[in-house]
């Protein structure tokens, strides 16, 4: 097929454009992983919400219709429903802390799936720390 028309030819270099321009919003893995959580002031919008949803609220996981260990944390209303799992001023009693570090009786994640970084178990226990707010 030839084009010999610029109107022809101006409509696929514009649709071309837009799904590899497109392609650039992807959220991956080593997008999330190359953001910085602060060391205070962290948002479980910002920050936190987006770690939890590439990490653990996936499907056959901690979404809201697998719901392993009858737990969803999908929204901030899920996560801090339960007081044993994010106790707000104290990750040291909170058992989300506790899967995410390994010290509890179960890691989180699971082996065979990506681990959070230092600075995303630094920055959740910082999150509950600071009162586990919807920010």
């Amino acid at each position: 097929m030839y084009w010999k028309n610029p109107a022809q030819i101006a409509l696929v270099i514009i649709f071309i454009s837009v799904v590899i321009y497109s392609c650039d919003d992807t959220l991956v893995q080593s997008d999330i992983d190359g953001r910085i959580i602060p060391d205070n002031q962290v948002s479980f919008s910002e920050h936190i919400q987006p770690v939890l949803n590439l990490k653990c609220a996936f499907s056959g996981c901690h979404d809201d219709q697998t719901r392993a260990a009858n737990l969803s944390i999908t929204t901030w209303a899920n996560v801090v429903s339960d007081p044993s799992i994010v106790f707000p001023y104290y990750p040291q009693n909170s058992r989300l802390a506790w899967a995410i570090e390994g010290t509890g009786s179960t890691l989180m994640p699971p082996y065979g799936y990506p681990a959070l970084t230092q600075n995303q178990i630094d920055g959740i226990k910082t999150w509950i720390a600071e009162g586990a707010t919807n920010n």
